[in-house]
């Protein structure tokens, strides 16, 4: 599962922008991120794909209040609303983002070029209609919270179980560069968001890495295919309820504004 997801980046970021709390080249560049390029295709009155800080505030002229993100996977159209296109585009990507005040959601296609080791990312972003309706499966972020405990407490037990602890020079160096990440981007959710939010993202993230590491550390204890199944059924809700609290802290931005919190 992505810590940071590029989806997460943009509704941060783009909704910090819309809030007229950070500027458009500094809301560009955190979106950017490591890749190389973002671009935007698809915008109304854009005949070609133009820049991130282009595309922004395009979108906020066509009527964008706010930014919302989808992270759906298979079986679970988590953030989605429609229509059959949108979401069928969006769960090929595993994101998009959803525009709240205009019927229009854009869905990330990802490009890397370059040789080996140096392989650099270039993002285009596909605008097409979505429907006006509530995303699916979204909790509060108290739901999420409470929710992200229980599962912590279910990852580290499966982990367990399952031989595969959260030791070993390849998790602690997995840890420790989650940690140092952690550390470095203490905004990653951009200026506006409210605590409880950055608490609820920084906790499902954690969350992910140890399902990550339970489904990439090898085989663990679970050598037989049952066993190998038994880990994939423990985690899969895990999993879930980590993604679900990421769309509820990415989403807090515009909860807020409709609840008229803003």
């Amino acid at each position: 599962m992505l810590s940071e997801p590029r989806s997460g980046r943009l509704a941060a970021w783009g909704n910090a922008l819309l809030a007229g709390l950070v500027p458009p080249d500094d809301a560009a560049l955190a979106i950017v991120g490591e890749d190389t390029v973002h671009r935007v295709d698809g915008l109304p009155g854009e005949p070609a794909p133009v820049g991130l800080t282009l595309a922004l505030g395009r979108l906020r002229a066509l009527g964008v209040t706010g930014l919302r993100v989808a992270l759906p996977a298979p079986g679970h159209p988590l953030g989605l609303s429609g229509p059959p296109e949108f979401n069928t585009r969006a769960l090929e990507a595993g994101e998009a983002v959803v525009c709240h005040g205009a019927a229009f959601g854009l869905v990330p296609e990802v490009y890397e070029a370059g040789p080996e080791g140096d392989v650099h990312a270039e993002v285009v972003w596909r605008v097409l209609p979505v429907r006006e309706a509530p995303p699916a499966d979204v909790p509060s972020l108290g739901e999420a919270e409470r929710e992200l405990a229980e599962a912590l407490r279910e990852a580290t037990e499966v982990l367990s179980k399952l031989d595969v602890a959260g030791s070993g020079p390849v998790a602690e160096a997995a840890i420790d560069a989650y940690r140092a990440r952690a550390e470095r981007g203490r905004e990653v959710l951009a200026p506006g968001y409210p605590p409880r939010a950055v608490r609820v993202l920084e906790l499902a993230q954690r969350v992910g890495l140890l399902v990550s590491l339970a489904y990439g550390n090898g085989h663990g204890g679970a050598v037989s295919s049952a066993e190998m199944r038994a880990r994939s059924e423990a985690l899969r809700p895990v999993e879930r309820t980590a993604r679900r609290a990421q769309v509820a802290a990415y989403n807090a931005y515009v909860e807020e504004r409709e609840r008229g919190g803003r």
